[in-house]
């Protein structure tokens, strides 16, 4: 029991830390909420609505994900390094294609296409 209360705990210490040091991670829980009460308020199907939840809290993970990835290569050295950058650029990347995605899926979901 007391692994599951220090994970939990762990948990809690990483989203603090990611909602005072990221704006980018607090601007993505506002536009969470805001997705998220739309989806669920709108008229549109429950497999939309679902959806919607999910990839909005998707985008919340890859930004926990792109965080933790940035934080342990600032943590290697400050030096400008190729594989470094490729690392952070792909954590954005990963962050950007959700993005898009999310959108897509907004557009099929107000289209009625879900």
């Amino acid at each position: 029991m007391k692994r599951i209360i220090n994970a939990f705990l762990f948990s809690l210490d990483g989203l603090t830390a990611t909602w005072h040091d990221e704006a980018a991670f607090r601007n993505l829980v506002v536009l969470a909420l805001a997705g998220i009460f739309a989806a669920l308020f709108l008229p549109l199907s429950i497999l939309a609505k679902v959806l919607l939840v999910f990839f909005h809290v998707q985008t919340l993970v890859i930004e926990l994900l792109n965080t933790a990835v940035e934080a342990a290569i600032d943590r290697i050295g400050e030096e400008r390094h190729a594989l470094s950058k490729k690392a952070k650029d792909c954590g954005s990347a990963a962050q950007f294609v959700m993005l898009i995605a999310l959108g897509g899926l907004w557009l099929s979901a107000l289209l009625g296409l879900i």
